[in-house]
């Protein structure tokens, strides 16, 4: 159980990993400006944008990941099935976030597909 909690936590924690090229971005771009940080990383073009729309989507990932990351802890049934399927997800995250930061646009997708339906197949096993 400890590999699957690793999971959950590394997701959870993915946003601020994928904050730090969004932060050399930044920096490249004017300087970091953590005064309108936000303001900055809307005027991001090319790598820094992809950079940017990376990050936020870590946070995305995890309002569908942890939900049935916890149904499965909830109902006491982690087995090596989803042992396998959240490792599978961050997998699959991380090869999400090196699609967006190189513009892999297509695999970026399967990627995120492939994810989303981790996550409901966790849905499904707790049951």
């Amino acid at each position: 159980m400890t590999l699957y909690v690793s999971c959950l936590l590394l997701v959870c924690i993915m946003p601020f990993l994928a904050k730090i090229p969004l932060a050399v971005a930044m920096h490249r771009h004017g300087g970091y400006d953590n005064a309108l940080p936000r303001e900055q990383q809307q005027s991001l073009k090319g790598f820094g944008a992809r950079a940017n729309a990376a990050h936020y989507n870590c946070f995305e990932a995890i309002t569908y990941f942890a939900p049935a990351a916890l149904v499965v802890l909830a109902t006491s049934s982690v087995g090596a099935t989803h042992i396998a399927l959240a490792l599978s997800f961050v997998a699959c995250r991380i090869l999400y976030l090196f699609c967006y930061w190189y513009a892999w646009n297509t695999l970026r997708s399967v990627a995120f597909v492939a994810g989303l339906a981790i996550s409901i197949a966790l849905f499904i096993t707790a049951m």
